[in-house]
């Protein structure tokens, strides 16, 4: 039977920001005691995770799950085995899920057995499909954690460093079929990594409209209002997930960006370029130190209160993506006990 008094559900594990979000927690008893589950692609292959894992406390309780993020399949079965165990007693309420995992593509467009662009997939479409099936294990009181990026907002300046991908484009969200086919921003473009970019940036768009969509929803429900959606902008980190792209970028952004974040931060806090373990701690303290609103999102830059997007508060917007999402993932009614979930 489960004794803990909750569960942290993790996705990205083995990730840069994952481990050092666990890393962050694990620092501190009150958070190591609550029971982990932490999700990655291959469990055997997570020598990250497990490096962090083995320099905390031997009293944490917590396993490594299996979960392709890029296959709907894989969702439901680990929703479903989670639900089951949770209302079995095994398994401790989840108190906090963190939808961290993320995917990004350069000079390449790849779709998957789905049948959608998997940028899109990873990083929206298995976050509404996990979060909606999830929400009967939730406790009570629970949060949810979205990682955003700074990138959602085309008028966001940062998205000038290092080029202009998004010069001469007037939305990332031209519909929500475009984006899950992947018939906008394609290599035909021409114009290298910055096509990866720009659907990075609008499946971050995606995932940010979720976070609004699903906070008001779970506010206007009687049994689970107090279920609260808070988002953070980590800035640019050291972290893999650029391991698609050139050498140089990756040389950069492993390299070179840990150097100058390690500096910048002292000055700039929430600046550009943090270092992984400032960006863990403001996820940390998102989820378990700040009162967030019901019914509405509160998205952090770093530790400083940020407006989402233009077009992520576009309610019609919003509605589409939520609705074509629903049909892209099969969901159902007794997929999610979300009473207004369509």
């Amino acid at each position: 039977m489960a004794s803990s008094q909750g569960t942290i559900l993790l996705t990205g594990a083995n990730g840069g920001l994952g481990s050092a979000i666990i890393a962050n927690f694990l620092k501190r008893p009150e958070l190591a005691a609550y029971t982990g589950v932490y999700t990655v692609r291959n469990a055997a292959a997570a020598t990250q995770l497990g490096t962090v894992l083995d320099a905390g406390p031997s009293s944490h309780k917590h396993e490594i799950v299996d979960l392709d993020l890029s296959s709907l399949a894989s969702v439901r079965k680990t929703a479903v085995e989670i639900n089951r165990r949770v209302a079995a007693g095994d398994l401790p309420p989840i108190k906090a899920l963190i939808l961290n995992a993320a995917y990004q593509d350069h000079e390449e467009l790849n779709i998957t057995p789905d049948g959608y662009e998997i940028t899109w997939h990873v990083n929206y479409l298995a976050n509404q499909l996990l979060a909606l099936m999830l929400l009967q294990s939730m406790d009570k009181n629970g949060r949810i954690l979205i990682i955003g990026s700074w990138s959602h907002d085309i008028d966001d300046k940062r998205n000038t460093i290092g080029g202009e991908p998004y010069k001469g484009r007037a939305t990332l969200f031209p519909g929500a079929e475009v984006l899950a086919k992947g018939k906008w921003s394609t290599p035909a473009d021409g114009d290298g990594w910055f096509a990866g970019f720009r659907r990075y940036g609008a499946s971050k768009l995606c995932a940010v409209m979720l976070m609004h969509e699903l906070a008001n929803r779970l506010g206007t429900d009687p049994e689970l209002s107090s279920i609260t959606v808070v988002g953070l902008d980590p800035g640019a980190m050291g972290s893999d997930l650029t391991r698609r792209g050139s050498s140089a970028m990756q040389f950069n952004v492993k390299r070179l960006l840990p150097v100058i974040a390690y500096v910048a931060v002292k000055f700039s806090p929430n600046g550009s370029m943090r270092p992984l373990w400032k960006s863990a701690g403001d996820a940390v303290r998102l989820c378990f130190d700040l009162d967030a609103p019901k019914g509405k999102v509160l998205y952090l830059n770093g530790t400083d209160e940020l407006e989402t997007s233009k077009e992520a508060r576009d309610e019609a917007k919003r509605k589409s993506l939520w609705e074509y999402g629903l049909v892209a993932a099969g969901v159902t009614q007794s997929d999610t006990v979300l009473r207004d979930w369509q």
